[in-house]
């Protein structure tokens, strides 16, 4: 028996399909109340609501056309009923036709509204675009897959952020999240992923980028005023993959720990010693720590912000990414993001309350050139 919200899914579907029938059900709906009625009754509120309908859902033309309905049914039933020479059929008339008039207005305003909108995405997208490049898809035996997923539709960019860097001692990779949200929280990615492009590219240890980014994060607070330049700070983890060597050095500030995934089996990378998030350097804490872990051939590491298992049903229960994806191979990073996500949209519903982003490293099995067709 299908319940109740699984009927509420369905009706909702057939109408996004059909919503250019919506006015024309009110049109003849309104119609057919309005003949098989008294005189004294009137359908004026269906002849209204088409054209209002139209103007929300559909284009210029169809409002247009759905008011010249609405009209045209009200003429037709008033001089069926002999009112149409009335004072009372004129009245309903007139209100007929004006609320007509003010549907193809609503329409333009709304089409104006959505073209700012289209626009302010673009320029946002945009925005994530430079500030947060893509990565490549693969670094040697490595493959990458990064999503940001906003919690407002209408946002494409927010505090999250990912990177991943070829350089001279490895492939490094940063995921954090700013405290806050909005313009401030952008400025602080950008000083971010800005400290950690240079770094990574001449610090030989992860400890020296982190310190890098430290001096970065507090030199972009003392900017600030009010309670960001005490309270702002970033949780992240460093990452560093060395070449030839089946291990991942980690360096974990307060953020959530990653997980290795392999052969079905998911562990996580848990530091050995907690450590502050980055730019709260004056509170006294201790050195960085480098924690190593193996990361054999065919593994994925995966990074994550908060928004993945802070995410909740509608009981409250959040999701948890490590066991539900005990027992699951993937051979690309691609793919686990995908389902990864498809996975936390059905535990939530689809109501996502934070920003997410997500980066995947997989050790693919090196190639060599006596195998054929190479070399």
């Amino acid at each position: 028996m299908r319940t109740r919200s699984a009927v509420c899914t369905s009706v909702g579907r057939w109408c996004l399909r059909h919503l250019q029938l919506v006015p024309v059900i009110l049109l003849v709906g309104g119609a057919v109340l309005d003949y098989c009625t008294p005189p004294h009754f009137s359908a004026e509120a269906f002849y209204t609501a088409a054209p209002m309908t139209a103007a929300a859902l559909l284009s210029l033309r169809a409002t247009i056309l759905a008011g010249i309905g609405a009209c045209a049914t009200d003429i037709a039933l008033l001089t069926h009923f002999g009112l149409i020479g009335d004072s009372g059929g004129w009245s309903e008339l007139a209100a007929v036709a004006t609320v007509s008039a003010l549907a193809i207005v609503v329409n333009r305003l709304m089409y104006y509204s959505q073209v700012r909108l289209q626009s302010a995405r673009r320029v946002a997208l945009a925005a994530q675009r430079a500030v947060l490049p893509q990565p490549p898809g693969s670094i040697g035996a490595l493959r990458i897959a990064v999503r940001y997923q906003a919690a407002a539709k209408e946002a494409q960019i927010g505090g999250d952020l990912y990177g991943a860097q070829d350089t001279p001692y490895g492939v490094r990779c940063l995921v954090a999240d700013v405290r806050g949200k909005g313009l401030n929280a952008v400025k602080v990615v950008a000083v971010a992923m800005g400290a950690f492009r240079e770094a990574a590219e001449e610090e030989p240890s992860l400890v020296g980028v982190a310190a890098r980014l430290e001096r970065a994060l507090l030199r972009e607070r003392a900017r600030r005023t009010g309670p960001e330049r005490t309270e702002g700070f970033v949780t992240g983890v460093l990452v560093e993959i060395p070449y030839g060597d089946d291990v991942v050095r980690l360096i974990n500030r307060g953020h959530p720990a990653p997980l290795l995934l392999h052969a079905g089996q998911v562990h996580s990378l848990e530091p050995a010693e907690p450590a502050l998030p980055l730019g709260l350097a004056e509170l006294g804490a201790a050195p960085d720590r480098i924690d190593t872990a193996p990361f054999p051939m065919g593994a994925t590491l995966l990074l994550y912000t908060d928004g993945l298992y802070e995410a909740r049903n509608r009981a409250g229960d959040f999701y948890d990414p490590a066991a539900d994806l005990i027992g699951v191979v993937f051979t690309e990073p691609d793919a686990l993001l995908d389902v990864l996500l498809a996975k936390v949209n059905h535990h939530t519903g689809g109501r996502i309350a934070d920003d997410t982003a997500l980066l995947a490293v997989t050790r693919t099995r090196s190639v060599s050139t006596d195998e054929p067709g190479i070399g």
